[in-house]
């Protein structure tokens, strides 16, 4: 029963959280697309992958250090975990600057590559524009919450991104309803929302006398490199939903044209947050699991896993349910038209039966690099991202834009089947 408790303890917060993460996006997207149209919907939704590759490169940095601290406190080696912490936050602000830099630079190149043109593709430069000089408040932000999580303020986390994410409504209710600032004023919420986020953390560390060890010795490239190999998995895990909306919306646009990218743009958002949703389960139970393998607890840390398995599988299914059951109304959400909104109803229940694989790929994933296992992590993140690029290259030349809808699911099962059979062959060597 107490393993229980303190699953939830961590999990329930950790799912609202990332849950939270994915409506920054999503919130832009329902208030420019109310406001402004199908043309910003879509503009919105090839542009996000840009942000979430900024929040990306914070989760993957965060999380490589923040694992590394749990596993640190679970043998009592305290020095060694707030090193971790000091790192970390030098490479997340670094990241950050460089990232701004680099988004201001090759963002247009990068939006016509994405699929956007046209009436879109201004739009999406708009947005992103005011998205790059934000970007080390998206990168800390992400960045920083980890550690809350491995701390043991799983509460606090969550905190942290619901203040963030309410200041966003607010500003783009106020900003793009209120005030004739469009793509400008919801990207410029969303910053602001980040920056929020970031300030909560820096409160949590402030009041938790949590301080950073800033001085490495001759150990600063060890640290460093650890915390990159560790944190390209859930880096990997972030982003990859961002590269299956690249990869798609470009297959769209190539076989459907704007009206397949414009449909395909509230789908992505609700999968967004369901995919989010079954991340929070995973990387909510990682403090535990991380502490539990530190502790040499080996089956308490399986009891962990384990209890993941479970809960995201009854999540996923809840979720498909009802979903299934509003499908006809969900688009509608978003300001689409009643022509998207009908297709967007006969497509959707194609990518809802890929949830409950993700359910299962997404814990294992979390499992692997929670206990330093990061060949398996790699395997499973970036070898889904690879069958899904080679479906594209078949399932469209044979059915036409099916093809390109089918290629998700068909993806997240074999994602699933390898996890299975990794899982599997650790039970072996055990």
């Amino acid at each position: 029963m107490k393993l229980h408790k303190e699953f939830f303890h961590y999990v329930i917060p950790s799912m609202l959280a990332f849950a939270l993460s994915g409506v920054y996006a999503i919130a832009d997207g329902f208030f420019v697309g109310n406001a402004l149209g199908d043309s910003a919907l879509a503009a919105v939704n090839i542009a996000y992958p840009l942000t979430a590759f900024l929040q990306a490169v914070g989760t993957g940095i965060g999380m490589g250090g923040a694992i590394q601290y749990a596993i640190n406190a679970g043998t009592e080696n305290h020095k060694r975990g707030r090193q971790y912490f000091g790192m970390s936050l030098i490479m997340l602000t670094i990241s950050g600057i460089l990232l701004s830099a680099l988004l201001l630079l090759s963002a247009p190149v990068v939006l016509r590559f994405f699929g956007a043109s046209g009436t879109i593709g201004e739009l999406a430069q708009e947005y992103i524009l005011y998205i790059a000089f934000g970007a080390i408040f998206q990168v800390l932000g992400t960045g920083l919450v980890p550690f809350i999580r491995n701390m043991g303020g799983a509460v606090s986390a969550m905190a942290a991104m619901i203040a963030g994410f309410l200041t966003n409504i607010f500003l783009d209710y106020l900003f793009v309803w209120h005030l004739p600032f469009g793509m400008m004023g919801a990207a410029v919420a969303t910053v602001i929302g980040q920056a929020v986020t970031f300030l909560v953390c820096v409160a949590f560390f402030i009041a938790k006398k949590k301080k950073p060890l800033l001085r490495f010795g001759q150990d600063g490239t060890f640290l460093f490199k650890t915390i990159l190999k560790v944190g390209l998995s859930p880096f990997g895990l972030t982003f990859s939903p961002n590269i299956t909306l690249i990869l798609i919306n470009k297959s769209a646009a190539l076989v459907g044209g704007a009206a397949a990218v414009t449909c395909y743009a509230p789908v992505s958002y609700i999968s967004a947050i369901i995919i989010l949703l079954l991340q929070g389960v995973s990387d909510g139970c990682q403090p535990l699991i991380s502490r539990s393998y530190g502790e040499g607890r080996h089956d308490r840390t399986k009891q962990f896993r384990n209890l993941a398995y479970s809960f995201a599988a009854a999540v996923s299914l809840l979720c498909m349910g009802v979903l299934f059951l509003l499908r006809g109304q969900a688009a509608a959400l978003f300001g689409a038209s009643p022509q998207i909104t009908a297709r967007v109803a006969y497509i959707l229940p194609v990518f809802l039966s890929g949830y409950l694989f993700v359910s299962i790929s997404r814990v294992t994933t979390a499992y692997f690099y929670a206990t330093d296992k990061d060949l398996q992590a790699y395997i499973m993140i970036y070898g889904e991202v690879i069958i899904l690029f080679l479906l594209l290259l078949i399932l469209p030349q044979m059915t036409g834009i099916g093809g390109t809808w089918l290629s998700v699911p068909v993806s997240q099962l074999a994602a699933m089947c390898i996890s299975i059979f990794l899982i599997m062959k650790e039970k072996k060597k055990a």
